[in-house]
């Protein structure tokens, strides 16, 4: 009998483990369309939107999950819903528009027509002309409405899965995942504003980057010079069991620079004869009762949670093919701050974006990466400042959760 064929595996992944990650997985199109069967189709949750964007009946935003687009929209018994953005007649985009407010959605192809729960309502000439053409008498509406998914709302985050078996929402994320989202949305929000970055770069090397908690203090000049976050300020990392989602955290006002190389003259970051024209941009007030000033979360695989300073916003980082991707950003406050406080973090957004203050260099530094290790495939990455493994907790001088997030990846992917 001829012997069984075996299918090689779509990356071996080096002995060390995830303290070596492969460049592999930066530039392999084959690995990139197991990603969307394996963790954007697969066992995971999916941030799709605010219940704030979707506020009645009928209102409707389009995001997507992976390559998926998908309609958020609110139904009439004013529960989220999310559906493939996809007619289920010939396959056409269904909605194009990125918000809205409908009764319906329509296919501008052959007007096949869809209600608020996904049920197909209506098809143009199904009866035919004149006892001619149209649809079998048979033909049940019931079995052609559009893709639904599972559904899990949080603290007004509305999450998406096509998994009919990954855990509950809160069991995905873990205690303190769970929480740190509590902690920033623990009241009715406010949309201040948002726009979108294209990157050329693959998209999981934005996330390391998020993942990455002792980068900042020395890529960012904004940061170190002007005191908003540094390693030498009291801080922390939390790490969910799974590895894909962390929290890091940090106090402005509780500080030791002495003995730091931040004293030392040799960080680029670090230039103390810097000042501001316009130093209300460094001006805050204190928000949450722990004393946080800068926190970060991300959850696997594509959302960060921000706050810096007051500067509150929403990432996620949309995947455009192996080798770019698109960063959407969402600001928001309070729905019950003051005009003033509006207007501190609208001033205070300007430390991020596609230009931010912040947040310009890590557009860049995903580029100089990619560029650099396409013809390489097979050399590594190497991740071993804090260690090996990957913690529950620990420093902020520490690649732990950027192995963590390889970690989940590695699991979901089967690598």
């Amino acid at each position: 009998m001829p012997s069984a064929i075996t299918a090689e595996p779509l990356l071996q992944w080096p002995a060390q483990g995830v303290s070596r990650v492969p460049y592999q997985v930066f530039t392999d199109p084959e690995l990139y369309a197991h990603e969307q069967e394996r963790i954007f189709r697969g066992d995971a949750w999916h941030w799709v939107g605010l219940e704030a964007e979707i506020p009645n009946t009928g209102a409707f935003i389009t995001r997507r999950i992976g390559d998926t687009p998908v309609i958020v929209v609110r139904d009439a018994a004013g529960v989220a819903k999310v559906f493939v953005n996809r007619c289920a007649h010939r396959g056409a985009m269904l909605c194009v528009e990125q918000r809205g407010q409908t009764t319906q959605f329509t296919c501008a192809y052959h007007n096949w027509s869809f209600d608020l729960d996904g049920r197909l309502r209506g098809v143009a000439f199904r009866h035919g002309i004149r006892n001619q053409g149209g649809l079998p008498a048979d033909f049940d509406f019931a079995e052609h409405g559009l893709q639904r998914l599972r559904v899990a709302v949080l603290h007004g985050l509305v999450f998406a899965t096509f998994s009919t078996h990954v855990a509950p929402l809160t069991d995905y994320l873990g205690a303190r995942m769970t929480e740190h989202i509590g902690r920033i949305f623990n009241r009715p929000v406010r949309l201040l504003g948002s726009y979108s970055q294209f990157m050329h770069n693959n998209w999981k090397l934005y996330m390391e980057n998020v993942k990455d908690t002792y980068h900042a203090s020395i890529l960012h000049l904004f940061l170190t010079t002007f005191g908003i976050n540094r390693l030498s300020m009291e801080g922390g990392l939390d790490i969910s069991p799974c590895g894909g989602h962390h929290v890091s955290w940090s106090k402005r006002a509780v500080e030791q620079l002495a003995g730091t190389d931040y004293t030392q003259g040799s960080m680029h970051a670090m230039q103390q004869d810097f000042q501001l024209q316009a130093p209300q941009m460094l001006h805050m007030w204190s928000e949450f009762p722990d004393g946080v000033t800068t926190a970060i979360q991300g959850l696997f695989p594509n959302l960060v949670v921000q706050q810096i300073q007051n500067s509150l916003a929403l990432r996620l980082m949309v995947p455009q093919g192996v080798d770019a991707c698109e960063l959407h950003w969402l600001l928001f406050g309070y729905a019950d701050d003051t005009p003033e406080q509006a207007e501190t973090r609208l001033l205070q957004s300007n430390l991020i974006g596609p230009a931010g203050l912040v947040s310009m260099e890590d557009g860049m530094i995903g580029n100089w990466v990619q560029r650099t290790i396409a013809q390489d495939p097979d050399k590594t990455a190497v991740l071993e400042m804090g260690g090996r493994d990957v913690p529950a907790h620990g420093s902020r001088v520490s690649e732990g959760s950027i192995r963590g997030f390889w970690q989940a990846y590695r699991t979901l992917m089967d690598l």
